[in-house]
């Protein structure tokens, strides 16, 4: 009877353990979530469907926006306290998904801003084709030579003297002098969840779309509007 009770207690002890062992795993990291939600103005943004003025004469309606988000890192009083590990993901205006980034972080990890790429480095860009996230079947690849496309806005407006009105931004390249990649910090406070209002009429309400209306290779432009495409990110 003695022995079966002391047989009971270790067994009790063995599966505390375990139990004991998984909570500890689990506080280990704790999930940070980063949304994405693409705007015009005030207005939230909807693919083929919604027109926005861009002015008293004109509105514009867009089909496409998807750019990559790289290298998310975690700062507290500019000192680096974490970043993720193979940082890439692709955010596309269609599919909502891809709006919400899950990231795990150490547990007690204390930060106060949060600092991210708009668009994928050159060491990872001269690898060539790769999977996943940078897998070219997503449609945000050139080739070995030009890269990845960081930045992509398609849309039409009557401004356009193109076929169809269309207007067309592929922002990318890597070599110098026209390296498109932009780093983006932003301020945080201590916190689980964190949206980030992409606001389209930042970046174009500073294009004359009857002027300038298709970028689709690297070029000193693209850099250009590259950088402009940096104010649209705003914490919410």
């Amino acid at each position: 009877m003695e022995r079966s009770i002391y047989i009971f207690k270790k067994a009790l002890l063995f599966i505390a353990l375990i139990f004991s062992s998984k909570m500890l795993q689990a506080q280990d990291s704790k999930s940070f979530q980063l949304n994405f939600e693409p705007i015009f103005n005030n207005q939230v943004l909807v693919l083929n469907d919604s027109f926005y003025h861009i002015d008293n004469n004109d509105s514009v309606r867009f089909s496409k926006l998807k750019f990559y988000i790289s290298s998310i890192k975690f700062y507290n009083n500019n000192k680096l306290v974490f970043a993720e590990k193979n940082s890439y993901h692709l955010v596309d205006a269609s599919n909502s998904k891809t709006l919400y980034i899950n990231i795990n972080k150490p547990f007690g990890t204390k930060f106060n801003s949060i600092k991210f790429n708009l668009g994928i480095d050159s060491i990872t860009n001269v690898k060539g084709v790769l999977g996943g996230e940078l897998d070219p079947t997503k449609g945000m690849y050139w080739t070995w030579h030009s890269g990845y496309i960081n930045f992509k806005l398609e849309g039409t407006s009557n401004l356009c003297n193109t076929r169809n009105s269309v207007f067309e931004f592929h922002l990318g390249g890597f070599a110098a002098p026209y390296n498109c990649l932009q780093t983006i910090q932003l301020s945080l406070s201590n916190i689980t969840t964190a949206t980030v209002l992409v606001d389209v009429n930042k970046f174009l309400s500073q294009i004359n779309l009857a002027n300038t209306n298709a970028i689709m290779t690297p070029s000193k432009q693209a850099v250009e509007l590259a950088k402009q495409a940096t104010k649209m990110f705003i914490i919410k």
